[in-house]
């Protein structure tokens, strides 16, 4: 049992971990960078990020447990390396926006983490159909997120 249940933990807690340092990095930024910008009106409100990031990065380790618990093949090798490209982009947004407070390469960053992000999601979901499905709500966040982005690199030139 523990057997099945570490390596669980350990995705999911690996996709938690990259939440949390990008945390780190915007705490700081929040309060100064961030709360002056001027905002789009579908800007969500601030306590609602950490309650989604946390069940996306939860839902993103159990998908890429599933994913690792299939029979070793070419597939599944290549679904593993574009979900761990996805998690670098991912973790590289939150430095560049709010850490560089670069709205424009941001961006970039984002959009190439949706191509990814879809990508991955195509790869999960030929080798199991649920670990794809829990990565729907993930892309549409930074679906929306990219929007966001884009519009804030706009409004504030």
């Amino acid at each position: 049992m523990i057997r099945k249940v570490l390596p669980l933990i350990a995705w999911i807690l690996g996709c938690e971990l990259v939440g949390i340092l990008g945390s780190l990095i915007t705490m700081d930024a929040i309060p100064t960078w961030y709360a002056h910008l001027e905002k789009p009106g579908f800007t969500p409100p601030k306590w609602i990020f950490g309650p989604v990031w946390t069940t996306l990065y939860l839902l993103m380790g159990v998908a890429a447990y599933l994913i690792w618990r299939q029979p070793a093949s070419p597939q599944r090798r290549r679904a593993l390396i574009l979900f761990l490209i996805q998690l670098g982009l991912n973790g590289i947004w939150t430095p560049v926006f709010f850490g560089l407070k670069q709205p424009g390469p941001g961006f970039v960053v984002i959009a190439l983490l949706v191509v990814a992000i879809f990508l991955t999601l195509i790869q999960f979901y030929r080798l199991n159909r649920v670990a794809g499905l829990l990565l729907v709500p993930y892309l549409i966040w930074v679906s929306y997120a990219t929007a966001l982005n884009f519009s804030l690199w706009q409004l504030n030139p």
